[in-house]
């Protein structure tokens, strides 16, 4: 609970933040929330009192299985950037991404991101009808905090190398840990 807290209070901080989760919560989607680098980047730049370069896109997740047309995706991301064209935003039903990513079927938005790429960045948050900060991480956050950098336990670990070398997170933040495998 105590880095659940931590995390609530660093993106409460932080006035984009704040704005992107407001607008994504504008858009009255269901199991809708805001993830991924957008999360972990920030505690990650935080850790190490350092800011970075702004977020490569904003990773919008809902889950709707009444439509998973690739349509409906690319519609809400042209709202979004009708909202704030300065973000590049990227809109995913996860109701439909079992079926890129080879899976059985997810059952909510919660059951997807448990199969993104690392724990530390298998992440989300939204504000609920009451304003106030939700988090959603399957893996927990004790990752992420001790700046530890390994596969979540559904990911291809050859992927998840490949990735790891394309990223070059060490180079941006000096104290991340790596491990090859989920242990």
């Amino acid at each position: 609970m105590e880095y659940r807290n931590e995390l609530i209070y660093i993106l409460t901080k932080d006035e984009l933040i704040i704005e992107i989760l407001t607008i994504v919560k504008n858009l009255e989607l269901n199991d809708c929330w805001v993830g991924a680098g957008f999360i972990r980047n920030k505690v990650w730049d935080t850790l190490h009192e350092k800011k970075t370069i702004k977020f490569n896109d904003i990773d919008v997740v809902f889950f709707d299985e009444t439509n998973i047309s690739e349509k409906l995706e690319k519609e809400i991301e042209q709202k979004l950037t009708e909202i704030n064209s300065k973000i590049k935003w990227s809109v995913k039903n996860q109701a439909r991404m079992h079926f890129r990513n080879n899976h059985l079927k997810y059952r909510n938005t919660e059951n997807a991101i448990s199969y993104w790429p690392e724990t530390a960045t298998a992440i989300a948050a939204r504000l609920n009808l009451n304003d106030k900060i939700e988090i959603l991480a399957p893996h927990g956050l004790n990752d992420l905090f001790n700046l530890i950098v390994r596969s979540t336990p559904n990911f291809d670990l050859i992927v998840f190398q490949k990735r790891i070398n394309e990223k070059q997170w060490g180079k941006q933040w000096g104290n991340l840990k790596f491990y090859n495998n989920n242990s």
